[in-house]
């Protein structure tokens, strides 16, 4: 499996922007899709998640309401959609793919396939 994040960069507070994480050798579709984040410093962290049924969606609390996480199954790629940006978001963002078919999880260690990462940099 392979996961390609992209679509990070350079926003001032309160613009938008899309990563994208195209997917191959499993379809985003059949598993759990997870974006995690990591900022200067700090630990990763649990960003937001599509379930494998792709009917459920889960947020930290800091991103519910601004971000929205999607997929295009026709193209095999999860998208995480940011909106209201704040310096706070500034990180390393990750996608990730989860073997577990049963639950959604929100902990790093159970998704087992990792994209590069992608750097977005929110301005005040």
């Amino acid at each position: 499996v392979q996961l390609q994040a992209s679509g990070g960069g350079l926003a001032q507070a309160g613009d938008s922007l899309r990563l994208s994480c195209a997917a191959s050798g499993r379809t985003v579709g059949v598993y759990v899709m997870g974006w995690f984040r990591q900022a200067p410093g700090k630990g990763r962290e649990f960003v937001a998640a599509l379930s494998a049924s792709g009917l459920s969606t889960y947020y930290a609390d800091s991103v519910k309401d601004r971000f929205t996480v999607s997929t295009d199954n026709a193209k095999n790629t999860v998208y995480l959609q940011m909106n209201s940006l704040k310096p706070e978001d500034t990180a390393i963002y990750y996608c990730a793919l989860s073997l577990n078919l049963v639950r959604t999880p929100r902990g790093e260690n159970e998704y087992a396939y990792w994209g590069q990462g992608t750097q977005v940099t929110v301005s005040s």
